[in-house]
């Protein structure tokens, strides 16, 4: 027999319906927040066993065995990692030790800057304000303040006993201690986590290179009869979408940095090879890329006292090469594997982001992509993929 809808029983069943997955969904945010730093280096590990992959699959066809191509693959990786950090390293080194002097020039584009806010303030106080308020005004001077303390006029100020070194009369001006040391030393402990969990992305990425095979059937034996099938289809089409996704951005990356290099290099701008890359890959960023694109070569040029000229070149260079990769290159290289509508993509910047800080903004993307990969392969979950979807 059944229940009524207001019965009892059949309400708890409801409630208990919807509260198991609420609570299911609580336990996961707080898994992912709490253990962000292991999740992190793992995805990034699977992230570069991505990229290394294909180079893998080609020493294969030339009859390399896979651990061997995998260790080699990851052996000119750490190479090229090395070389980059070094002309990172001398680029970066240069720009420290002009510092000071682009700290002057900042110090002197911030005081025009006050300069012409005040003297803007001024016109639109004389236009909102009457002139007969203004003359009232003027002629109207305050009274002087009156302290509590005088001192006759021939009086000289009191001055303070000379201080001795530990004595309480002892006063401290200022604190020289560095910012960055004082940074680093407040967050010494996250630092050391986020070191030690980097340093086992190298062995990651050599072992899921090596071992990809052994994981994929290792994994398919969690599954019986069709269901394997199904898993099979959803690993194939997660590891599709994520390669797609990742190597079409690394080499849109790649391609941006080296055509703004070049035109930083030509057009005479300081530390092309330090200005290029971070331009190029940090064009990438979805919704905010152009204008991230933008700081690091503005920055070098208006610390060096470049003309406006020079300051909209800039502009009209990094302006072309986003719009020529976003809207040429990046639909055939990335957006036919990546079908998602922008309001997923926004929810899940802010989701991740919230999750995971600058790390979630990065990853966003493909795991929600990878998400809609296995939805629209599980029967059950097709609902979920479509609205995922574009």
């Amino acid at each position: 027999m059944a229940l009524p809808i207001s019965h009892p029983a059949r309400s708890a069943d409801h409630l208990r319906s919807y509260a198991l997955p609420v609570i299911a969904f609580g336990v996961i945010v707080a898994v992912l927040y709490f253990g962000r730093v292991f999740f992190i280096t793992a995805l990034v590990a699977v992230i570069i066993a991505f990229i290394l992959d294909p180079f893998v699959t080609v020493l294969i066809k030339l009859k390399f065995p896979r651990a061997v191509a995998s260790l080699l693959v990851c052996a000119l990786a750490a190479l090229v990692v090395y070389m980059a950090g070094v002309g990172l390293y001398s680029q970066v080194s240069s720009l420290w030790d002009t510092m000071p002097t682009f700290s002057q020039r900042f110090g002197e584009i911030e005081d025009s800057v006050l300069q012409h806010i005040s003297k803007l303030e001024d016109r639109v106080y004389m236009v909102v304000v009457p002139r007969r308020q203004i003359r009232q005004e003027k002629k109207v001077e305050p009274p002087p303040l009156k302290s509590s303390r005088t001192r006759r006029k021939n009086e000289p100020a009191p001055t303070l006993p000379a201080a001795t070194p530990g004595t309480i009369q002892e006063v401290r001006i200022h604190n020289d201690e560095n910012p960055v040391t004082a940074y680093i030393s407040a967050r010494i402990g996250t630092f050391y986590q986020a070191l030690l969990m980097a340093s086992f992305v190298p062995f990651l990425v050599y072992f899921m290179l090596s071992w990809r095979d052994h994981i994929h059937r290792s994994f398919l034996h969690f599954f019986r009869g069709g269901d394997r099938v199904v898993a099979a289809r959803s690993l194939r089409g997660v590891g599709d979408m994520v390669r797609g996704y990742v190597v079409g951005n690394f080499v849109l990356g790649c391609m941006l940095a080296s055509l703004s290099s070049t035109a930083f290099r030509f057009m005479n701008i300081d530390y092309p090879l330090l200005a290029g890359p971070m331009s190029g890959f940090l064009s990438l960023v979805p919704y905010v890329g152009l204008p991230l694109a933008m700081v690091p070569p503005l920055f070098i040029v208006v610390a060096a006292g470049g003309n406006v000229s020079t300051v909209l070149a800039v502009v009209a260079i990094v302006a072309v090469l986003h719009l020529t990769a976003l809207n040429v290159f990046y639909p055939k290289v990335v957006g036919a594997r990546v079908h998602l509508n922008p309001l997923v993509v926004t929810f899940s910047l802010m989701f991740w982001g919230f999750i995971w800080d600058a790390a979630g903004l990065l990853l966003a993307i493909p795991l929600t992509a990878a998400i809609k990969a296995v939805c629209d392969n599980v029967v059950s979950l097709r609902p979920y993929g479509r609205f995922l979807g574009d």
